[in-house]
Order: C-alpha cells, then sequence, then structure tokens
C-alpha cells in the first residue's frame, strides 16, 4: 500500500507494466467473490418482507411521536 500520492502512483505504472489486465483480473476476482445474492436477486419478496416487518415494527408513527 502506497504512503503517498506519488508513491501510488509509481506502484500503478509498475502494475501496468508487469500486467496490462492488471486491475481487470484483480476486479474479476473480487466479482465473482461477491455474495449479494438475498433479496437484490429478488426485489418482489425484498417488498413483500418489508411491508411484513413495517407492519410489526414497535417504532410509533410519526404523528404519535410529536404527540407524546
Amino acid at each position: 500500500m502506497p504512503g503517498t500520492r506519488a508513491g501510488g502512483l509509481k506502484a500503478r505504472d509498475k502494475n501496468l507494466a508487469n500486467d496490462p489486465g492488471f486491475y481487470a483480473r484483480i476486479g474479476a476476482k473480487g466479482g465473482r467473490n461477491g455474495r449479494t445474492g438475498g433479496f437484490a436477486a429478488n426485489p418482489e419478496l425484498a417488498r413483500v418482507a418489508g411491508a411484513k416487518g413495517g407492519r410489526i415494527s414497535k417504532r410509533k408513527k410519526a404523528a404519535e411521536a410529536v404527540e407524546s
């Protein structure tokens, strides 16, 4: 990890000189390693689950909170 901007630029230049696809390769590794399925994969399920959570919320409604 570089300590300064100038050091970071030198590291970038060296990485690209050794392997022109360096940043594309490490970015692809990160993308394959992602685990963001869940609700992101099914927006309709997220909507239904959020509605259920909202109905059972312990928080007061905005109007009730102001009056209290």
